[in-house]
């Protein structure tokens, strides 16, 4: 643990950070939405915030996990306390129906650039590109 991320750990700081999921193909799409609402709660409920989610569906795999050619992928945009993705990673792992998960961390500039893209701004208008 760098002296950031103990300074962090100890003073509470909120970082922004993008969850991707993948969950086994086999989910009804009641328990699809289930899950996302359960780490959805678990963000809130350790006094982070969820920005967004979007449910990609039913996507190919690039390699088989599990011999599974498809898995139901999900990310969620969140902001919380640095310790908390160590809590979040635990039941990740105890969920037979998550396949592989990854944590980003997401910067300020990520930040603004996922509300750009969100509400549809492009990256640069033509007269700040001098063109």
């Amino acid at each position: 643990m760098g002296i950031n991320n103990f300074l962090n750990f100890k003073t509470g700081k909120m970082s922004n950070y993008e969850l991707m999921v993948i969950f086994t193909p086999v989910l009804s799409e009641e328990d699809f939405k289930a899950a996302q609402k359960k780490y959805e709660t678990l963000v809130v409920e350790n006094g982070g915030s969820v920005t967004h989610t979007k449910p990609w569906g039913l996507k190919s795999l690039a390699y088989p996990i599990a011999k599974k050619t498809t898995g139901l992928y999900w990310v969620m945009e969140y902001s919380a306390p640095t310790s908390f993705n160590e809590k979040l990673k635990i039941q990740l792992l105890r969920d037979e129906s998550a396949m592989r998960h990854m944590f980003t961390v997401l910067d300020k500039y990520a930040v603004e650039y996922n509300d750009r893209k969100r509400s549809g701004v492009q990256h640069f208008s033509s007269e700040k590109a001098g063109v």
